[in-house]
């Protein structure tokens, strides 16, 4: 794995960086102080995980972190922070994990391995995440899908296990209080000509 850390405290970043030299299954490491510096360089460099820490000046941790989701959503994240009170902000943005100040290198090897197994479980040609989020990744790339019912349509699809679904039925997993009539039946049409776009 190559790994990025950020930190704006410098000993925390180079005992950090220290750490992760120390486990086999990271080749490569690389260190900033300024979230900035960071994103320059995932710009020329793919990063398998990243380690941040929340409370930084100008652009905080998980800012950093949304924007690195953004940009490139396959990137593990996990936190390392002296602030418990971010935990679920640190969710929101998909973190795989979030370790509190000092951490041990025993915690830090177990997030490294937990990514890499995630990672791993990310190979196939088409990948489905069904619990959590909905995501489904082709090729190791996540699809982004233009109209979030159907997301939801693909979801209940997969749901079925493959059995037949009529039009009426998946009219009433989306809008359980409306009539199926002839709008609807139209704005369904959009929706499973996008999904078959996508």
């Amino acid at each position: 794995m190559r790994v990025l850390c950020v930190d704006d405290e410098k000993l925390i970043l180079e005992d950090t960086i220290s750490k992760c030299r120390e486990m086999p299954q990271i080749h490569e490491v690389e260190g900033f102080t300024r979230p900035a510096e960071a994103l320059a360089w995932l710009e020329q460099n793919a990063a398998d995980m990243v380690l941040l820490d929340i409370d930084m000046p100008g652009m905080n941790g998980l800012e950093l972190a949304a924007t690195i989701k953004e940009k490139w959503p396959e990137t593990s994240i996990c936190f390392l922070t002296g602030y418990s009170q971010y935990a679920v902000e640190a969710f929101s943005v998909r973190a795989t994990g979030y370790l509190l100040k000092p951490v041990s290198i025993k915690r830090l090897e177990e997030e490294v391995s937990y990514a890499l197994s995630e990672k791993k479980r990310l190979t196939g040609h088409i990948v489905v995440q069904t619990f959590g989020n909905f995501d489904l990744w082709v090729d190791g790339k996540l699809v982004e899908f233009r109209m979030a019912k159907c997301k939801e349509i693909l979801a209940y699809l997969i749901d079925k296990h493959g059995t037949s679904v009529s039009r009426a039925e998946i009219s009433a997993m989306l809008w359980e209080d409306r009539l199926y009539n002839r709008k609807m039946q139209k704005q369904l049409d959009v929706y499973i000509r996008s999904l078959r776009e996508t």
